[in-house]
């Protein structure tokens, strides 16, 4: 069974507390020079994880990641599709 995962952005105040953050998910990337790590967790865990990292003294924010309310399914583009004469209207208008 594949479980959902949420991706967080933790913003914080020093970069030596990033290992801390480790027991809460999965880190995977974190940056000393912005100070802000990227978590994954579980999805039906999200809102007490959030709550957890936010009561923490050196966390400046918590940030959601939306990748996974994006819709990645796309429609391909037929290279030869006319253009159409609304939108060529539109371009003589403007030139």
């Amino acid at each position: 069974m594949i479980v959902k995962r949420q991706g967080l952005v933790v913003w914080i105040k020093h970069h030596k507390y990033a290992k801390r953050l480790r027991r809460y998910g999965h880190m995977i990337y974190s940056s000393r020079k912005q100070k802000y790590l990227l978590l994954y967790v579980d999805q039906d865990q999200v809102e007490d994880v959030i709550e957890q990292i936010q009561r923490l003294n050196f966390v400046k924010k918590v940030d959601y990641s939306y990748k996974p309310y994006v819709d990645t399914v796309y429609q391909k583009k037929d290279k030869h599709e006319p253009v159409k004469e609304e939108y060529e209207e539109e371009i003589r208008t403007v030139f």
